[in-house]
């Protein structure tokens, strides 16, 4: 039974007060930031009460580094980790739950392992995987002994075939994060309570794998995945380190990295109120995935402890 007590939830509300005070004071002197001009963001003390500029700042900024395009890449970048990542760690996550193959838990515990391996890590190999994405083929065919046979019959040159660089392209910024060792550990974690009788039912009901999984198992991760999808989302859109190594042209940057050129540098002007204007806009689709999935968020953490 619930008991109401006047002073603990005075107290409870008085915390969470200061907990979104916290949260929201910095996001309100941006917002006041991004509506002044230059020389009152310099003033002391700082204003307290928004400006009159705040659309002009926005119009300057998205204008200043063309964010349409840069818009246009994040949405598609993050969107392909996202879904990339979601099926990548569901086929993962099935085989390793219901199918019995030799170091079937090896293969489990290195995915796991890989937790400890984030992409500033391994960012060099990586690169060069991406850079050289032949590279495993070339070496293949020639240990085989295939690419020489290639060659003298044909005339073909197969390593000239096997030249994938895949710098500057959507394919290299999206492919090197779709694994996920977190998702696919959650996942497994949720098929291991569902519970074996459903999947002997469905056996003898004639289902095969892939008939269970998709009839049985992704209908019951609904909840899950869109937890997750959104997690995902968040990890997508603030990608910075790999955009910023990967690409060297200006019309495959991300929204992150455009943002980044908004900061004022030395010898510069400081035109902090146009990067704040700037990281308003920026900010605003990962705000609006959370304010829109926040409902089925709660019901995939809550369905993820059961």
């Amino acid at each position: 039974m619930v008991q109401r007590n006047l002073g603990l939830s005075i107290f409870c509300h008085v915390v969470l007060f200061v907990g979104a005070a916290m949260v929201c004071l910095p996001l309100y002197f941006a917002f006041v930031a991004g509506s002044l001009t230059v020389s009152d963001v310099q003033q002391t003390p700082f204003p307290w009460l928004p400006g009159p500029h705040f659309i002009d700042n926005v119009v300057t900024a998205w204008n200043a580094e063309d964010f349409s395009r840069l818009y246009f890449n994040s949405i598609l970048v993050t969107a392909g980790i996202v879904i990339g990542k979601i099926i990548v760690s569901l086929i993962a996550a099935f085989a390793v739950t219901y199918f019995r193959f030799p170091f079937r838990m090896t293969a489990f515990w290195l995915i796991f392992v890989s937790l400890m391996l984030p992409v500033e890590v391994r960012i060099i190999p990586t690169y060069e995987a991406v850079a050289d994405a032949g590279g495993p083929l070339r070496w293949f065919f020639a240990t085989i002994g295939l690419s020489g046979f290639i060659e003298s019959t044909t005339g073909y040159r197969l390593e000239a075939a096997l030249q994938w660089n895949l710098v500057n392209t959507y394919g290299g910024l999206i492919l090197p994060l779709i694994a996920s060792a977190s998702a696919t550990f959650l996942f497994r974690q949720f098929f291991l309570t569902i519970p074996d009788d459903l999947c002997e039912a469905a056996r003898i009901d004639g289902a095969g794998p892939i008939k269970f999984f998709w009839d049985v198992l992704l209908p019951l991760s609904r909840s899950n995945i869109a937890a997750l999808s959104i997690i995902l989302f968040l990890y997508g859109w603030n990608q910075y380190l790999w955009p910023l190594l990967f690409t060297t042209e200006k019309s495959m940057a991300t929204v992150m990295l455009g943002l980044k050129n908004l900061v004022p540098v030395a010898d510069a002007a400081p035109a902090w109120n146009i990067a704040m204007a700037g990281a308003f806009f920026v900010m605003l689709p990962p705000a609006a995935v959370i304010l829109l999935m926040q409902r089925w968020f709660a019901k995939g953490l809550v369905d993820s402890g059961k």
